[in-house]
């Protein structure tokens, strides 16, 4: 089965407190520009190389027009580098920028959340997307599941 999305893999829920999960990225893959529904975003890269790049929020004054998300900041990320999100911070999308090797990141949400907001680069448009696993605690998740965006 050739699986041409990262897959996350739920390791523990913390009591409802937060979530820990490994992230593997094949390569050139990437998540879609999204938001942590005010949680705290802790992310250590286990293996390979990422590219986290930061975006300011869209104006929500021009909500009916179209307007492409700002690039703050792109930093690289190297194996056993931490990076950190949250909401005040803005929103972001992570990129395995190799096109030959795959990376492993391991995620803290705290407190965990089970859906987020993803944006348009283009146009600014986001839409609400459920936050979905490829394993839970070392088992595969039903693949009926709704497809995650984030």
């Amino acid at each position: 089965m050739v699986i041409n999305r990262y897959t996350r893999n739920l390791i523990d829920e913390g009591n409802g407190k937060f979530n820990l999960m490994l992230v593997c990225w094949g390569p050139s893959q990437s998540s879609t520009i999204h938001d942590h529904a005010d949680a705290h975003c802790f992310m250590k890269l286990l293996s390979g190389s990422l590219q986290e790049v930061k975006f300011e929020w869209p104006n929500t004054e021009q909500k009916e027009e179209e307007q492409e998300m700002v690039v703050r900041e792109r930093t690289g990320l190297k194996p056993n580098q931490v990076c950190y999100i949250n909401d005040s911070i803005g929103l972001h999308r992570v990129e395995n920028v190799s096109h030959s090797d795959g990376a492993v990141s391991m995620h803290l949400y705290c407190p965990p959340f089970s859906s987020c907001t993803v944006f348009d680069q283009r146009t600014g448009h986001r839409m609400t997307c459920p936050v979905t696993f490829w394993t839970k605690f070392g088992q595969k998740v039903d693949p009926k599941r709704p497809k995650a965006c984030c």
